[in-house]
């Protein structure tokens, strides 16, 4: 009787798991701004919110959050952006390269479309004022869109320190955005999510492209099979 182990072959993680989190990102998206936009408290209570950040601001601190938000200026976003498809066609990975140039795309553009479609009037507390069209934030959309690309395109290995160097990056940017004053609380979380979003698609887009490859390939071995037996 043979009794070693059986090897259990685990299949990949499929596209639905990434489909979820894209739709709760939706989902969340539409609240955050329901509320935001539409309830009469939240105005006030984001104003409020974004002034106390602003109380913590000092020459220092306040020289250290434009230096970190500058380095998204448009020229520099798109270095880092290139920088990450070149990381991921070294790696032979070319769908993941056209993933991460789609995401670090299309989530600054879709924040940029969303301000003056869904703009509305903010509470002002102290001497801040925010224009109308700020949610959701462009810098917070991609600062995560990058934090998450590096995240895909580097080994595994490697993904730990990279997601936590990415959350903090992360983080970074979003109170750098309230110590300046140069958004409110609800445009950073808008932010935060258009970013997720669009990553998610993007994940779920890989899955499924490389589930439809493994058939390609189980279908082809099958085929050679068969015509291997034929005499």
């Amino acid at each position: 009787m043979d009794v070693r182990p059986r090897t259990r072959l685990t299949e990949p993680p499929s596209a639905a798991g990434a489909l979820l989190v894209a739709g709760l990102c939706a989902v969340a998206l539409t609240l955050t701004w329901v509320v935001a936009a539409l309830v009469g408290v939240t105005h006030v209570k984001d104003a409020v919110a974004l002034y106390d950040f602003t109380l913590l601001g000092g020459p220092r601190l306040d020289d250290l959050a434009n230096a970190l938000l500058h380095s998204l200026d448009p020229l520099l976003y798109t270095l880092w952006g290139v920088l990450l498809i070149a990381v991921a066609l070294r790696r032979r990975r070319p769908r993941l390269a056209l993933a991460v140039g789609l995401v670090l795309g299309l989530a600054p553009l879709t924040a940029e479309t969303l301000k003056p479609l869904l703009a509305h009037p903010h509470a002002r507390i102290g001497g801040s004022e925010i224009t109308a069209a700020s949610w959701p934030s462009g810098h917070a959309t991609a600062a995560t869109a990058l934090a998450l690309c590096a995240v895909l395109v580097v080994p595994q290995r490697l993904r730990p320190t990279v997601a936590m160097l990415g959350a903090l990056f992360v983080a970074g940017v979003g109170f750098s955005l309230l110590l300046l004053a140069w958004h409110l609380p609800s445009d950073v979380v808008g932010g935060y999510l258009v970013g997720t979003l669009w990553t998610a698609l993007a994940v779920a887009g890989l899955r499924a492209a490389e589930a439809r490859s493994r058939r390609s390939r189980r279908l082809g071995r099958g085929v050679r099979a068969v015509r291997a037996r034929v005499p």
